[in-house]
């Protein structure tokens, strides 16, 4: 199993071991600092120690560790230039599967301009992006998330995630993959669940999107036995589990 959205620098190796006893194999860990950052080197060194340090600890548990790197809407108020720099080494370097989590949160300026910028880079390096929508204000924000991307980049190398049910229709008939995070206060198994029984299997991904908050490391595997306990097709049940993602990201 994939889990295709963590946050591996808040959670301990308990957390991947369990991850990795319950089926996990691999984990996608994306960037957020949750702190007010003063000054763009806290956030680099953020970065940089999720690249070099927690993908070590994941892989001391089993967990084999992917990683996606990039400013989230909520760590806007820094100079962006030195990371929007490493980002292309990154990419070439085959560090990274994706740039993320990026996207907008309080509709600000510097939120949409790095938005903009980051999805501009993605298009040049032929890189996939992690596209964060909001717990507030989700379908107005969404609206101009989904103004804004193709407009820079192939909604095909996008992954829009925390998606629910008030804004799956805004989304279902366009070309992005769609991330089901199964979290306390945004989807519970069932929500998850009811989604991929309207909509096929075809398009999501699983995620616990496990952080500072309150979260549940083994809530992609918890959903996949009960979409096994319920009955549904061992072949779908894999493209959730983990075939979309291995194909999305090239994993």
């Amino acid at each position: 199993m994939i889990d295709t959205h963590i946050h591996a620098d808040s959670r301990s190796g308990e957390d991947f071991k369990d991850m990795y006893l319950s089926g996990i194999d691999t984990a996608i860990t994306c960037s957020y600092y949750p702190y007010k950052i003063p000054h763009e080197l806290v956030l680099q060194n953020h970065l940089n120690r999720i690249l070099e340090f927690d993908t070590k600890r994941a892989a001391e548990h089993g967990i084999d560790l992917k990683v996606a790197l990039g400013i989230h809407p909520t760590n806007t108020n820094i100079n962006p230039d030195n990371i929007f720099e490493n980002l292309y080494k990154w990419i070439e370097n085959k560090q990274i599967v994706a740039i993320g989590e990026i996207g907008l949160e309080n509709l600000t300026d510097n939120e949409i301009n790095y938005f903009k910028k980051q999805l501009d880079i993605a298009n040049e390096c032929n890189a996939k992006v992690i596209i964060h929508t909001p717990r507030k204000n989700k379908k107005t924000v969404l609206k101009t998330i989904l103004d804004i991307v193709p407009q820079h980049l192939d909604e095909k190398n996008a992954v829009i995630d925390h998606v629910n049910k008030n804004i799956i229709g805004d989304l279902i008939d366009k070309d992005y993959m769609l991330g089901l995070t199964v979290q306390p206060h945004k989807l519970d198994k069932y929500d998850a669940i009811s989604i991929l029984d309207k909509y096929g299997f075809d398009k999501f991904l699983l995620n616990s999107d496990m952080s500072n908050k309150p979260s549940d490391p083994l809530s992609v595997p918890k959903t996949v036995r009960e979409l096994t306990k319920e009955g549904y097709k061992k072949n779908e049940i894999k493209k959730v589990a983990s075939t979309n993602a291995k194909k999305f990201f090239k994993i």
